[in-house]
């Protein structure tokens, strides 16, 4: 019997950094505005971050044509929206279907956190009925603020740490923080409510894997398992990518790492013009793969992405070039851009008139 040839790659299975570059940008809306709504838009790009109020709202100001601040105001009052702890144990908004199929997912993730930082606070309490009480004083749509669910809960635990406590109940039980919380401009004490509504399942299935590598790859593909795990802190991923092998698209990167794709997802042309775009900080562009150099240079990465902190970013032509900060002096709000490479007269034309826009919104 002859034995077979090997695999030869075509020019066609290798996508370089360009090419990644604009799959990227295009699933993440940012090529052009487009007309989505706000509900559309947050569940297109698997949620924004919301580590500060304010956050989603520059993010989709990005995104969309006709963005108003009273429009994610609103589906995040009516709970079309929901913000938790969610992806990298971090605060994020999400459609409510997305925060169902995720959140079962990251509690591996959501536990080992608590442990880390509350291990030794929490040493000797039980934990399955500390989430049980908290559950049960969350109940028929009762609000607490962090500080007093981790109040009562140490009523029932003399010598307990409130603050551990309330914290432990952030990560262990999936509670979402409602409005006025987490509005434009709204900041304070941490609401907690219960989630009975949504009917989260109890736990997750191998199927609701799948589901997610194929959600993640629509919105940030195509990628690695390590680019999954990076953007969402779940492990385990690598085997169902390979589950998933069959019907996924395969390519290889210009350094021969393999990378899956959804076999209809948009690839457009690499040399498609990218528009300049101001990214909030913590935008999931910039944090979406454990290799970033698709949007950023290592040399950028280390000063756009400092301790536990990422930068607001200017991205010209696709890629990172500078940070930009916003304050007000006075009465007036001053918006300053910090360049990271030499910046032509053209982009820094079109950087200005982006400010602009922004701050007339």
């Amino acid at each position: 019997m002859a034995a077979r040839e090997p695999l030869r790659r075509t020019r066609s299975d290798v996508l370089s950094s360009r090419a990644l570059n604009r799959a990227l940008l295009e699933r993440q809306l940012l090529l052009r505005r487009t007309n989505l709504s706000v509900a559309a838009a947050v569940e297109q790009v698997l949620g924004l971050n919301a580590q500060d109020p304010n956050l989603p709202y520059l993010a989709l100001w990005n995104r969309l044509s006709d963005f108003a601040i009273g429009d994610l105001t609103a589906a995040i009052v009516d709970r079309t929206l929901v913000r938790s702890t969610m992806m990298r144990a971090t605060q994020h908004l999400m459609s409510v279907p997305d925060f169902r199929l995720v959140r079962p997912l990251l509690v591996p993730l959501l536990r080992r956190v608590q442990r880390n930082a509350f291990g030794r606070r929490t040493e000797g309490i039980d934990l399955d009925t500390l989430v049980a009480d908290a559950t049960a004083l969350l109940a028929g749509g009762q609000v607490l603020t962090r500080p007093e669910l981790g109040r009562l809960l140490a009523e029932q635990r003399p010598g307990a740490d409130p603050t551990a406590l309330g914290w432990t109940a952030q990560y262990l039980v999936p509670v979402v923080h409602p409005a006025p919380s987490g509005t434009w401009n709204v900041r304070g004490a941490t609401p907690f409510a219960g989630t009975e509504w949504i009917g989260i399942p109890s736990a997750a299935t191998e199927a609701d894997r799948r589901h997610l590598v194929r959600r993640y790859l629509a919105a940030f593909g195509p990628a690695t398992a390590a680019d999954a795990r990076a953007w969402s802190g779940v492990s385990g991923l690598r085997e169902v990518f390979e589950q998933l092998r069959p019907e996924l698209r395969c390519y290889t990167d210009e350094l021969g790492r393999g990378l899956f794709d959804l076999p209809d997802a948009p690839r457009p042309d690499a040399d498609l013009p990218a528009p300049v775009r101001l990214l909030p900080e913590f935008d999931a562009t910039l944090l979406a793969h454990a290799d970033r150099a698709r949007i950023m240079t290592k040399e950028v990465r280390a000063q756009v992405c400092v301790g536990a902190g990422v930068a607001a970013t200017v991205l010209i032509d696709g890629t990172v070039a500078a940070i930009w900060t916003r304050t007000r002096i006075d009465d007036t709000e001053v918006l300053t851009v910090r360049p990271l490479r030499p910046l032509a007269a053209t982009d820094r034309a079109e950087i200005e008139a982006e400010a602009h826009n922004l701050l007339a919104s």
